[in-house]
This record gives structure tokens, sequence and C-alpha cells, in this order.
């Protein structure tokens, strides 16, 4: 087979679907040394991703996410002679004769159209056009499946099921010494709680502070920080607001995105993780935290049950009441955390990227072998 890789936008996001890309292709290599695999990265991104016999880096200079990307973009494709092609941001050439695989990472975008800028709304809003021109769909989870065949009918056969994973790197360290670290590093207290993520409506950053507000007022749990790792997003500075109207300003941190070394000891060091999202194609931070052997606390809703099993706390994001004492359970009382702790660790055995890559391999397989169907022609 001679498989393309869309890989431009790792030039651009350094996170998110740039990471499920290059987890892939790292894993994919591991597995698979006779195919040919042509990697396409933006003009700009020089070095190789993969360095491997059968792995070739090639440039195409069609801009990611322009308004002319459907239209350049087949023509620069034409030439290779692709068995197929995989799209691992939603959105394939729709024109283009070469079948196309798509990886569709949530429908966060159909939940929330309100929160999406102009130039966001009109790449996602091929999303109806996309997943009927993919030969076949990729998804992080059974609920993203169901999203696809709810929202947009795609048919269940068409989507494959396969599971991302945490870095090999998050991984358990020394407490103690880790702990000191990172309080240096970030000025942070020895016993915290944290979330990772873009601070935004849809990681419900809010309802946690609420959360953390009734554990210290009625729960009378005040020796305990709350940690927040991430970038700003959508309406961050609701947030910034809530924490100044509800006074917790001394003791909740702000640390901006943090990169994975220090991510995985600010997991390490953490009594627990929580992540009251109100939605999540997958959920990666529950995993990365389980893997580093630290307790999590996650909502009761989209994948995230999926994610954790029966080694997390599940809550309804919507009551801060019930995060709290969620919270107050996992904070003094040690053998739960200790189950928790030693459930994770377990839990998180069961993803890996050379499964995923593996799975992937295997839907390549699929759609090459596939006849070809007719492509619509651009207007």
């Amino acid at each position: 087979m001679r498989i393309g890789i869309d890989a431009r936008l790792m030039k651009h996001q350094p996170a998110g679907i740039s990471r499920y890309t290059g987890h892939l292709l790292h894993a994919m290599a591991k597995l698979n040394k006779t195919d040919d695999f042509i990697i396409f990265q933006h003009r700009k991104h020089r070095l190789p991703l993969i360095k491997q016999a059968n792995f070739r880096r090639s440039t195409l200079y069609t801009p990611v996410h322009h308004r002319f990307e459907q239209f350049l973009l087949p023509v620069e494709l034409a030439r290779f002679s692709l068995d197929l092609l995989h799209s691992t941001d939603f959105i394939p050439p729709l024109y283009s004769a070469t079948p196309a695989v798509i990886t569709v990472h949530d429908l966060a975008f159909l939940h929330w159209p309100h929160f999406l800028t102009t130039d966001s709304a009109a790449y996602y809003g091929q999303i109806d056009r996309a997943v009927k021109h993919a030969r076949h769909i990729i998804v992080p989870s059974e609920s993203t499946q169901k999203d696809l065949t709810r929202l947009l009918g795609v048919p269940e056969d068409k989507i494959s099921v396969i599971y991302e994973a945490a870095d090999p790197s998050f991984q358990p360290l020394p407490l103690a010494a880790t702990r000191r670290e990172v309080m240096e590093q970030y000025n942070i207290p020895e016993a915290y709680i944290l979330i990772v993520g873009t601070i935004e409506p849809r990681k419900n950053v809010n309802g946690l502070l609420h959360a953390f507000h009734h554990l210290r007022t009625r729960y009378n749990i005040t020796d305990v920080g709350l940690v927040v790792a991430g970038s700003h997003g959508w309406l961050y500075e609701e947030t910034m607001e809530t924490v100044t109207k509800l006074g917790l300003q001394k003791y909740t941190y702000f640390l901006g995105r943090v990169p994975d070394e220090n991510l995985r000891k600010l997991y390490v060091g953490a009594r627990c993780l929580v992540h009251p999202a109100h939605y999540e194609g997958f959920g990666l931070p529950p995993l990365e935290a389980m893997a580093c052997g630290t307790p999590t606390i996650v909502s009761n809703i989209s994948s995230l049950p999926e994610v954790v099993g029966d080694a997390s706390l599940l809550v309804d994001p919507n009551n801060p009441e019930e995060i709290a004492v969620a919270l107050q359970r996992l904070l003094t009382n040690p053998e739960l955390h200790t189950e928790l702790r030693t459930k994770g660790l377990q839990r998180a055995h069961c993803f890996s990227w050379e499964m995923a890559a593996q799975s992937t391999l295997e839907v390549y397989r699929k759609v090459a072998s596939e006849r070809p169907v007719s492509i619509p022609q651009a207007a």
C-alpha cells in the first residue's frame, strides 16, 4: 500500500490532534516496515517526523484550514498515486479521487456552535460532506461513534472505535521528591487538587471552582489548593471573575499551558485530578493521571465513564455539591485513595498506541481493498 498521512497541522498546533498524529505515526513505524508511507508536512516543518526507510516526508504547500484548501489540495495530491489518504484533522480533500480515512475526535462544534470563530465555523461546517465522502471514519470512543450516528446519520459499519492512549512517559515518580520539585517550580502548596485543560466552558472549570468553594466552606477542608494547568480559551474571563466572586484568589493557581515533562510531575504530586467536563470525545487527562498513579474524579457523561471504567469516582458535572462530596471522600479516605490509585494504574495499561496503530493499519487495509466510488466534482 501507498499511504498518505496529512500532518500539516503539526507545524501550527503542538497539542490535541497533532499529538494524536505524532503518536500514531511513531507507533505505526514500529509495526510496519513494508508499506510505503508518505507523510505530508508543512513547508516550514523541514525535519521528517519519522526517519525510517518506508516513511518519506513530502511537502504540501496548501495552507491548513484555508478557504482555498479544498481546491488546491486535490491538485497537489494527484501526483502521488496514493491508495488512501488519512486526514487526522476531521476534513479530507472533498474533491480528490483518493480514498479517504478521517479521524473525528469529537463533535463539540455541533454541541456548542456559538463558541466557534468565523473561520472555524467555515472549516467544521464541512463535516456533513466529510463523513459522506470518507471511506471510513475513526473515532476515539463509542460515545463519539454514537454522536456521529445520531447527529450526522453515519452508519455504524462505517465507523471504527480506536482508543487513544497516554504518552508512555506518563508513569509514577518518587512522590515526596516530585512534590517538592513542583512546589518550588510553580509556587504551589504541598497539597493540591489538579485540573488539566483549556479554560473554556466545555471544560467546566467554573463548576469545579464552585465545588472547591463548597469543599472549603461546607466541609472545612482548607489545607489544599486548586491548580489549573491549561491555556486560556473561550470566555476564560468568566472563570477569573468566578475566582474573585468566590474569594478563591489565594487558593487557586493558574499555571497556563504546561509541557509534558512538567505535567507528569504535576499529576504525580496532585492529591487527585478532577475532570468535570461537560463533553469529551475521549478525555486524555484522566488517563494520563491514572498512568501516573493519581486518583481521578470525572464527569459521568459522554466518553469519560468509558475511559476510566471503575477506576474513578463519577460525578454530575452540573452539580458542584456532588463534586465537592467526591473530593471530600477522596481527600479524607486513605483506603479509597489507595484503591483508586491501584485501579487507575491497571486501567491505564488497557490503552496503548501500539494497539491504536494496529487497529488503524487494519482500517487502511480494509479501505485499500474496497472498490472505488465516484467522486463529486467541484462547483
